[in-house]
């Protein structure tokens, strides 16, 4: 009897543990075996070994990470081992997931500089005190040429070509490197190094997760199971976020300014956050739907809502409500914030007294370039003082400018004061 009851509550904590692993999961590959694999943890004490690998290209993590971050965490609440992979060797190529293009080949100094801030910004939602923290430069460096081609053999071209963005990009007679075909080899090593038990990523990760997966069957090792989750879209409500669209939401940007870019997004899209980012539980999401269906509440509120919950995540309760108010003062009272950047311009850099505004955009950073600034004014994204600036030929006095706040879209502003 006490044997039967040692086995219900073990299928109970098995219940438990998926219910948790599964919210907001696409798949999980294969579901049994996931469950099987959970049951000899508890059976045993011995925890899962989960990966998730993230290759420092840039130098901000966004809130698109979050979501395989937070399903790591998930699996540290459930007390499974997680590791957290830097992909500073698999940076040097670059994850070719979706690329339309070959990517540039990345320097080790840019990549290392990368790296630095990944662990720092990645403790803002896992706690990387308990996690394994490696770099996959640590088994992939030392590889011998004939390392590779062993592994290399692991794999037909016929397999690598099922990727939809290998052959796309073939058809189309877009670039495709050689090095490219061997990135999902690389992933799929680190499984093998780690002896992964499960591997997370985005749906555009399938690919290589399986072949993590493969490689370890063909290599006499336990396959890891795989769980893919769904991509969160960027702040223009089309692209998956990424930094490179200039679609993001940094984990770094300042509490004021992730909270204006998550009240940017879409009505549509604002169900996805809460579901993926918001922190919340399901039943709390599906109450605020039906209010907002209801009439009850506006979807503006709603977002602001979301906005607040997920400032609140990595920051504090205190600046997500300044955030709130702050933002409510300069888009609803239509006033500069409280706190505005200052440009020092100096009069004696113009000795005709005329400043060009196309310049004026790139000396304050508003632009990078002046062909960028023209596009900024023939857009209406330019402002000074509350009026728009729609001639891409003003010329002003800089005493004239002393004062005066010049504003880019909805919430970048500037005040210039002379020398």
């Amino acid at each position: 009897m006490e044997g039967a009851v040692s086995a219900m509550d073990i299928e109970k904590a098995v219940s438990e543990q998926m219910e948790l692993i599964s919210m907001g999961a696409v798949e999980i590959i294969p579901v049994e075996e996931l469950r099987e694999k959970i049951k000899r943890s508890i059976e045993s004490s011995r925890p899962l070994t989960v990966k998730l690998g993230v290759d420092p290209t840039r130098p901000d993590l966004h809130l698109g990470h979050s979501v395989p971050l937070t399903k790591l965490k998930h699996f540290q609440q459930l007390g499974h081992q997680v590791v957290l992979i830097i992909g500073d060797f698999t940076a040097l190529i670059g994850d070719p997931s979706e690329q339309d293009e070959t990517r540039p080949v990345l320097s080790p100094e840019d990549v290392e500089a990368n790296a630095r801030t990944y662990v720092e910004q990645a403790s803002k939602i896992i706690d990387t005190s308990r996690a394994r923290i490696v770099r996959n430069s640590e088994w992939l460096a030392p590889l011998s040429f004939r390392d590779v081609i062993q592994l290399a053999s692991k794999f037909t071209v016929a397999r690598i070509m099922e990727r939809d963005d290998f052959s796309r990009r073939l058809k189309e007679n877009r670039p495709l490197g050689l090095h490219e075909f061997l990135y999902p080899l690389m992933q799929a090593y680190d499984s093998v190094a780690l002896d992964a038990d499960v591997e997370i990523g985005g749906t555009d990760q399938k690919f290589n997760l399986l072949a993590g997966r493969n490689l370890q069957k063909s290599l006499g090792k336990s396959p890891q199971c795989i769980i893919t989750l769904p991509l969160l879209v960027g702040t223009d409500g089309v692209q998956k976020m990424s930094k490179s669209l200039s679609n993001d939401i940094s984990l770094t940007d300042p509490p004021d300014e992730m909270f204006g870019k998550v009240m940017s997004i879409s009505d549509e899209v604002m169900w996805d956050y809460y579901a993926l980012i918001s922190g919340l539980k399901p039943r709390d999401i599906e109450e605020i739907r039906m209010a907002v269906e209801a009439g009850e509440i506006s979807p503006r509120d709603a977002k602001e809502r979301l906005a607040i919950e997920i400032v609140k995540r990595y920051y504090s309760e205190k600046e997500a409500f300044s955030a709130a108010e702050e933002f409510k003062r300069i888009f609803r009272e239509r006033k500069v914030p409280t706190e505005v950047p200052v440009y020092v311009l100096d009069p004696a850099d113009f000795p005709d007294a005329k400043v060009w505004i196309v310049d004026l955009l790139v000396r304050v950073n508003f632009a990078t370039t002046k062909s960028e600034a023209r596009r900024l004014i023939h857009e209406g994204g330019i402002s000074i003082d509350g009026e728009s600036v729609r001639d891409v030929n003003l010329e002003v006095n800089p005493q004239d400018l002393k004062g005066k706040i010049i504003q880019k879209g909805k919430r970048t502003f500037i005040k210039i004061e002379l020398k």
